[in-house]
């Protein structure tokens, strides 16, 4: 499984999902895309197996990614206080890949619904999510 994982800022949504992941689900392999190098290099010391930086990187990621995991801002052009260009909003919301967004209240992105729940909790739901699509595709190729 090729998990994408796409972060702005300081990376530290990134960081902290790329690690968590490694240890839940270590046959998954992840490709980190920051939005800029900060974020980039926090996701590639966290253990990232690839990492790359910018618009292109996120195009052409999304089109080799199985599910791509991230903030929901990744798919809101101009959110995260503007980097994420229209084109990387796009490119996510195209892909064929499974999504699995992060409802983050901030960046003027309001999501109903969404309580106070703490970032680690989130976080930890996300890697949960993921798990559940893996052993499906596990199952999946033991019986065809």
């Amino acid at each position: 499984m090729h998990v994408l994982i796409i972060d702005a800022q300081g990376g530290g949504i990134g960081r902290q999902l790329v690690a968590a992941i490694r240890q839940t689900i270590p046959e998954a392999v992840i490709t980190a895309v920051g939005t800029n190098s900060v974020a980039t290099s926090a996701m590639r010391k966290a253990g990232a197996h690839d990492a790359a930086t910018g618009e292109n990187a996120v195009v052409v990621a999304c089109r080799k990614a199985d599910v791509i995991v991230g903030p929901i801002g990744i798919v809101i052009a101009d959110s995260l206080l503007g980097e994420i260009t229209p084109v990387m909003a796009t490119a996510v919301g195209q892909s064929g890949a499974k999504r699995i967004l992060i409802p983050f209240n901030h960046c003027d992105n309001l999501i109903a619904g969404v309580s106070n729940t703490s970032v680690s909790a989130l976080l930890q739901e996300a890697v949960s999510i993921l798990r559940q699509l893996a052993d499906v595709r596990k199952e999946a190729r033991i019986f065809s």
